[in-house]
């Protein structure tokens, strides 16, 4: 596993801890791999999700660090969404 990747878990647990996130989303990093939270917690998994959310390493963490809000991303292109746009809505008021 990639330290991007074990970045990314740590930070969305520390995101999605206590917030009662119900369905699950996949972020898939290019280059670097697949982190999943749902119902089991946070995990790095390429298991299917209701929701891909597609994004580089640095988009990513601008994210987790606050710098880029979720929806900014994904209205300049820089964050792709595939799937159950109402589960990455409720995923982006966590984020």
């Amino acid at each position: 596993m990639s330290n991007v990747i074990k970045q990314a878990v740590s930070a969305l647990n520390d995101k999605v801890s206590g917030a009662g996130f119900e369905g699950s989303a996949k972020f898939f990093i290019e280059g670097e791999g697949s982190v999943v939270v749902d119902a089991n917690g946070v995990r790095a998994s390429d298991d299917e999700a209701e929701v891909t959310l597609i994004a580089t390493a640095n988009v990513f963490q601008d994210i987790m660090a606050g710098d880029l809000d979720p929806t900014s991303a994904f209205m300049s292109g820089k964050l792709r969404i595939e799937g159950d746009m109402g589960t990455a809505m409720r995923l982006s008021g966590i984020l």
